[in-house]
């Protein structure tokens, strides 16, 4: 396998507990041809020590740090200082397998593939839900430890491994739209030389920018491989912005505002018809998650049909 430059990109914003394990397990990659570039946000607590400890002893290990700004001009900056081929994305609170790069890389190089996508593990600590919350209580009433407790571990995919050629990938996507899997970018490895020649940049979005980017992404790329195992471990964090900051009219209207880009891009693809309809559903169903169906309907209708 040629062994081409992969610029991984971890954006850093008070994660003191748990940087270390997602920059160890990127440094401990079987594929050791990397430039892991950490940027720092401005972190108030020991983030940015833990950094510098990481590239004084890995010469690969490049520190950005900036004022807070948000996670998309977090990763924009370390995008600016990316030199390799492909690049890749680890949050910080998270953490990979350590074949998850290589596996990536040997599918983009042997199918030159623009995109390459693989399911991941959503570890659900056992404080992170109502019912283990409830039974972290009951273990603690019992005298029983829960630090060490198993969390609960779930694999995620929803596209079957193989190829794929640009319209047979969206037919895919479009099954399962607001899917985690096909949305985030840290389950995904890019070929750089498109985001760069088409200046493709994450925007200041609140509850979004990782589909937006994605969306646009897909528009550029021709050539997908999907994988058949997982290689990334995603932590549900309950005090992420989604759990703690979910202000139901942007939620709503963030949606909405996808919608114009997806109509562009099945219309371009030729395959608007159906999927326009299925995509108008899944808007409506995502959105009554957070608002009563009435008046999301009523708003979802008013608002599609003016695009």
């Amino acid at each position: 396998m040629n062994t081409p430059l992969v610029s991984v990109i971890v954006p850093v914003y008070n994660v003191e507990k748990t940087l270390a394990r997602c920059l160890e397990s990127i440094c401990g990659q079987s594929y050791q041809n990397l430039e892991i570039i950490v940027v720092n946000d401005g972190s108030p607590d020991g983030s940015l020590a833990i950094c510098e400890q990481f590239r004084a002893k890995d010469p690969r290990v490049v520190v950005i740090s900036k004022e807070n700004e948000g996670l998309s001009l977090t990763r924009n900056a370390g995008m600016r200082a990316a030199h390799g081929k492909y690049l890749q994305f680890v949050d910080s609170d998270d953490y990979i397998e350590p074949t998850f790069t290589a596996r990536m890389v040997e599918a983009a190089e042997k199918n030159y593939a623009d995109l390459v996508i693989a399911p991941y593990w959503m570890v659900i600590p056992l404080a992170s839900s109502k019912s283990g919350r409830r039974t972290e209580k009951l273990l603690a009433q019992l005298g029983v430890q829960t630090d060490t407790a198993e969390p609960e571990v779930s694999v995620y995919s929803f596209l079957p491994a193989g190829n794929y050629g640009q319209k047979e990938f969206m037919q895919e996507y479009m099954k399962k739209p607001s899917s985690f899997y096909f949305n985030v970018v840290w389950n995904k490895l890019y070929r750089r030389s498109l985001l760069m020649n088409a200046g493709l940049w994450f925007t200041r979005e609140v509850y979004n920018e990782d589909q937006l980017f994605n969306v646009r992404y897909f528009r550029l790329a021709k050539a997908y491989t999907a994988l058949a195992d997982p290689g990334y471990y995603y932590i549900q964090n309950p005090q992420s912005l989604l759990h703690t900051n979910a202000d139901l009219g942007k939620v709503v209207n963030s949606r909405l505002q996808m919608f114009p880009h997806y109509k562009q891009m099945l219309s371009e693809l030729g395959i608007a018809r159906g999927n326009q309809l299925r995509l108008y559903h899944t808007l409506i169903a995502q959105s009554e998650r957070f608002m009563p169906a009435g008046p999301v309907q009523t708003l979802l209708k008013r608002r599609t049909q003016s695009k």
